[in-house]
């Protein structure tokens, strides 16, 4: 570890617990690669593959994508 990183909180924590952080309903979601087969995790149902490079439509996921800012 480089010794100029810092250490950081998780970005759902908050200091005074008043705001929900960028993190909060998230989910670890588990499928099977459509181009292999090789189990894989992903976030609200976005998905890649890190043995055949697949992944899947952002417009698949779980959930609506933020919006750019």
């Amino acid at each position: 570890m480089n010794a100029s990183r810092r250490h950081r909180s998780p970005a759902s924590q908050t200091t005074d617990g008043s705001e929900p952080g960028p993190l909060d309903g998230q989910q670890i979601t588990q499928t099977e690669c459509r181009g292999c087969g090789t189990q894989i995790a992903g976030l609200n149902g976005r998905y890649a593959c890190s043995m055949c490079g697949w992944a899947n439509e952002w417009s698949e996921g779980h959930t609506s994508t933020p919006p750019r800012p």
